[in-house]
C-alpha cells in the first residue's frame, strides 16, 4: 500500500505525473547515480594523483559489475541516519585488495547524495522544459483558433467589461515565458557538483581538492560552484520556490477554466470527468487537479525553507527534511504540467462568436 497519492495505484493518474519523474526518485535510481559519482570521484582523483592511477582505473572497471546489497543499505540507514557508509563498505569489499581502499577517497556522505539528488534533478528539469514547451503548442492552438473570440471580462468574481480569448491566454501564457527564464538563470547555481570532504576543506586531498574538484564536475556534466555547499541550501530553496511558481501559475489557469464552465458557453471540454451519481455531469477534473497541486506546493514551500536553517558545517535534521519534501514538490509539478498539456489540448472552443 502506498502512503501517498504520487504512488497510489488509485490516484497516481491523476496526480502521479510522468512516470520518468517518479522514477527518479527510487533507491534504485538514488544508488545508480551515486555509482557513478564514486567512479567518476575514482576518475578525477586518478588524473590529479591522487590515487594510484592503476587503482583508479580498477575501481572503474570493478563497479560496472556491482549490485547493491539494498536489505542491508536499508538497515544501514536506519542506524547511520544516511545509507552511504554501508554502500561504501559494499563497494570496498567488492572492488577488494588495495585498490578497494581508495573508493570514495577524500570524500563524504553528503557529496554522494547531494551530487545524486543534482543529478537526477537534472533529468526531470529536462522533462519540465519539454512540457511547458506542450503547453506553450497548445496555448498556440487556442490562439489561432479562438483568438478573435469574445469573452466576459470577470474582477472579483463579478461580470466586468468584455474581453478576448487571446486576452486570457496571454495571462496564461506570460508567467510560463518568465518561470522557463527563471529556470535557464536557476540553473547554473543548481545544477552543481557537491564536494566538499568532511567538513567542506577536502583536507584530505593535499591541496589538489580543486583540480579533482574540476574534473570530477566535468566527469559529470555538472556546474563547478565556488566550494562546497553542505551547508548552504538557498539553491535547492530557491528550486523549490520555481516549483511553487511554475504549479501556482498552472492552478490559475486550471481555476479559470473550472469558472469558465461553470460559467457555461465559455468553453467546451472534451475528455472525462464523469459522476456515478450524475449521468448528466462532465466534471472538469483536470482542472481542478491543477488547484489542488498548486496549493499542495504552496504548503510545501514552507518546509523547504525551514530546511534552509543548516547548523554550522553539516545538519542532519534539516537535510532529512528535505528528502521528505523536495521529491513530493518535483512529483506534484510533473502531474500539474501533464494535466496542463492534457486539459489544453481537451478544449474544443473557446469564447463566444466566430472568428
Amino acid at each position: 500500500m502506498a502512503a501517498g497519492p504520487f504512488d497510489n495505484e488509485l490516484t497516481r493518474g491523476l496526480l502521479g505525473g510522468r512516470a520518468e519523474v517518479r522514477d527518479l526518485f527510487t533507491a534504485q535510481a538514488d544508488v545508480a547515480v551515486a555509482l557513478k559519482f564514486e567512479s567518476s570521484l575514482a576518475v578525477a582523483e586518478g588524473a590529479a594523483g591522487v590515487i594510484p592511477a592503476g587503482h583508479a582505473e580498477a575501481i572503474v572497471e570493478s563497479l560496472k559489475g556491482f549490485a547493491a546489497d539494498f536489505a542491508s543499505l536499508e538497515s544501514a540507514a536506519a542506524r547511520d541516519g544516511v545509507y552511504v557508509p554501508e554502500l561504501v563498505r559494499q563497494l570496498r569489499a567488492h572492488v577488494g585488495g588495495e585498490a578497494g581502499q581508495y573508493v570514495h577517497f577524500g570524500a563524504t556522505s553528503q557529496d554522494v547524495v547531494d551530487t545524486s539528488l543534482i543529478l537526477r534533478l537534472c533529468h526531470a528539469v529536462e522533462l519540465f522544459s519539454s512540457d511547458i514547451d506542450r503547453t506553450f503548442g497548445q496555448l498556440d492552438r487556442l490562439q489561432t483558433g479562438f483568438g478573435g473570440r469574445q469573452l466576459m471580462g470577470v474582477t472579483r468574481m463579478q461580470d466586468a467589461l468584455p474581453i478576448s480569448v487571446s486576452d486570457r491566454l496571454r495571462a496564461w501564457r506570460m508567467p510560463l515565458e518568465r518561470h522557463q527564464a527563471r529556470l535557464e538563470e536557476l540553473k547554473l547555481r543548481l545544477l552543481v557538483v557537491q564536494f566538499g570532504g568532511a567538513v567542506g576543506t577536502l583536507d584530505r586531498l593535499g591541496g589538489k581538492g580543486e583540480a579533482v574538484a574540476r574534473r570530477l564536475a566535468a566527469e559529470l556534466g555538472l556546474g563547478l560552484p565556488n566550494g562546497q555547499w553542505h551547508a548552504q541550501r538557498d539553491a535547492i530553496a530557491e528550486f523549490a520556490s520555481w516549483l511553487s511558481l511554475l504549479t501556482g501559475s498552472l492552478g490559475k489557469l486550471g481555476q479559470d477554466i473550472a469558472l469558465m464552465a461553470l460559467r457555461g458557453g465559455e468553453i467546451e471540454l472534451a475528455g472525462g470527468g464523469g459522476s456515478s451519481a450524475m449521468p448528466h455531469k462532465q466534471n472538469p477534473v483536470d482542472a481542478e487537479a491543477l488547484v489542488t497541486l498548486a496549493r499542495f506546493n504552496a504548503v510545501q514551500l514552507s518546509g523547504m525553507h525551514q530546511a534552509l536553517v543548516h547548523e554550522q558545517e553539516r545538519s542532519g535534521a534539516a537535510w532529512s527534511l528535505e528528502w521528505m519534501i523536495l521529491p513530493q514538490m518535483v512529483m506534484a509539478t510533473s502531474a500539474a504540467l501533464v494535466r496542463a498539456g492534457d486539459l489544453l489540448s481537451n478544449v474544443k472552443s473557446l469564447g463566444r462568436g466566430a472568428e
